[in-house]
């Protein structure tokens, strides 16, 4: 039999469980949902023959995997769950051989980091980067075949989730990456006509979204039919248009609205396992907040570890 004293010990317990579970356990935001972005991964393999251009780029190519691996760990970790992760381009880190068929014959970089991103606990949708390429040695034409029959994908392409759009451009189908084209410059970026036309079809459907392209607009050839380009396009569909995610420089940079919709250039895995975005977006008040902006150490590689709060 409980005294006294007891018995108020225990309903007071009691109280002040009940007091804190509704807070605990409260049901998410349905309106919400998450999602990660990564960037150059550049994943090699034991054909890889160096060094690259600097000290610094030899020893962060021998990286890769395992940065890329902790990255995704880490993404797989959080709570609430993302519910996709999405690769600005550089997949993997050039070709080891012109012949399309070594790499079904051979194990490569290209099987190691399908191998490497399946780990991922959610979708993951990669996009094309220049070094996903290799139009010196090999066509285009083999590569889009390569993406298809390793990893199922277009050379561009949009994932629609809860209403949101995600769109992979692909800067380098236009004629500043056509060998042998008067405009050939492979520092700048373009689409092509036809990849032009289909993202403003895609736009024209309103709906939110963000949109992914491995060369910062800054490189980005502003116009290719006239006056007709993507910088036009995306500034067309500023309201429509929820950010502008970019590699390829490896560093953190931050446009603001300089093309219309807000741009950002993300660090790499590559050089840093913290180079990752964590999206909260809200589809009751169409917008979004980048959880982990304030740890990007801007105009580096590097950024600070993200802990959920």
């Amino acid at each position: 039999m409980l005294d006294r004293k007891q018995f108020f010990r225990i309903a007071g317990a009691g109280a002040a469980s009940l007091a804190i579970r509704p807070f605990a356990l409260a049901a998410p935001d349905p309106s919400k949902f998450y999602f990660a972005i990564i960037a150059d991964t550049h994943i090699i393999d034991k054909f890889y023959v160096g060094p690259e251009g600097s000290p610094e780029d030899t020893e962060s190519i021998f990286k890769t995997t395992e940065r890329l691996t902790a990255a995704r760990d880490l993404i797989n970790s959080l709570q609430p769950r993302m519910e996709k992760v999405f690769l600005v381009g550089d997949y993997f880190h050039n070709y080891p051989s012109a012949d399309i068929d070594f790499y079904f014959t051979n194990e490569t970089r290209v099987d190691q980091a399908k191998a490497l991103t399946d780990g991922f606990h959610m979708p993951f949708h990669p996009g094309f980067g220049n070094h996903d390429y290799d139009i010196k040695r090999v066509s285009r034409e083999n590569s889009h075949e390569l993406f298809r029959r390793k990893f199922g994908l277009q050379p561009y392409y949009s994932v629609e989730h809860r209403g949101w759009k995600f769109i992979h451009l692909n800067n380098f189908l236009g004629n500043t990456w056509t060998p042998g084209h008067a405009r050939f410059d492979a520092s700048v970026g373009s689409l092509g006509e036809e990849q032009l036309n289909w993202f403003e079809a895609e736009l024209q459907q309103a709906k939110p979204s963000f949109v992914f392209i491995h060369y910062p607009l800054t490189i980005v050839a502003p116009a290719e039919v006239k006056d007709y380009g993507v910088h036009t396009l995306i500034k067309k569909h500023r309201n429509t248009i929820q950010r502008v995610v970019s590699g390829h420089w490896h560093r953190w940079f931050e446009f603001g609205r300089s093309f219309g919709p807000q741009h950002l250039v993300m660090g790499a895995t590559r050089y840093d396992p913290n180079a990752y975005l964590i999206v909260e977006a809200d589809a009751k008040t169409v917008s979004h907040d980048l959880l982990n902006l304030n740890l990007v150490d801007w105009n580096t590689h590097f950024s600070q570890p993200y802990r959920a709060a």
